[in-house]
């Protein structure tokens, strides 16, 4: 795997919205700083839903984004879906709450929850309908918490670790979000390094 695109975005209106937005992202070139709160110089409007240390990077597996170009019929451009990073060779679908993603230049990256398409989103493609049809696809992008900070560059290799524990897989994560958990399945995401704001919602439930 190797990282593909590093995207960052500024505040920007939507048409038809009234609010700033940094979903418009768009690769940039050089090395870009990684903290805990994300890469450095990207804008965050809505603090509320995006971003945070839990939320600091978002990453679109480059074969998903492979599988949205040929559904749309068109060419996705780094950035379009509002990531941080692009990552080749990797598919959404077999990503995992805790699994890590180690850069060559020494970042290093831990799944904690899937993205939750919304009404911004929409926006961005121009389509209404857009967020049912990407929670349609159950190919959720990956947001991660930043273990080891430090700069990174497009082209540096990727190295995917598996979390050792019990798998809580994103696809299922966007499907169960707001959802009632089985005993079960409660055990199992509390076991997992997952969103400390799910695992809040999740102990406030027990």
């Amino acid at each position: 795997m190797k990282v593909s695109a590093i995207c960052l975005g500024l505040p920007e209106k939507l048409s038809g919205k009234s609010y700033k937005t940094g979903i418009n992202k768009v690769p940039v070139s050089g090395a870009v700083l990684v903290d805990e709160n994300g890469l450095v110089g990207d804008s965050i409007c809505n603090r509320k839903y995006h971003g945070g240390p839990d939320q600091a990077v978002y990453v679109e597996g480059g074969l998903t984004l492979d599988w949205w170009a040929s559904e749309l019929g068109q060419v996705l451009a780094p950035g379009l879906f509002g990531e941080n990073l692009v990552i080749d060779g990797l598919d959404n679908r077999n990503v995992g709450a805790g699994d890590q993603f180690q850069l060559s230049g020494g970042v290093l990256l831990e799944a904690t929850s899937a993205r939750i398409p919304c009404n911004t989103f929409s926006a961005r493609m121009g389509d209404a309908k857009f967020a049912k049809r990407y929670t349609a696809a159950a190919r959720p992008g990956i947001y991660c918490r930043v273990l080891v900070c430090g700069a990174m560059s497009a082209g540096e290799d990727v190295v995917f670790t598996p979390f050792a524990g019990e798998k809580v897989p994103v696809p299922e994560m966007m499907r169960l979000f707001g959802k009632q958990l089985a005993p079960q399945d409660r055990k199992r995401y509390l076991a997992a390094p997952i969103h400390t704001k799910l695992r809040a919602e999740l102990q406030a439930n027990i």
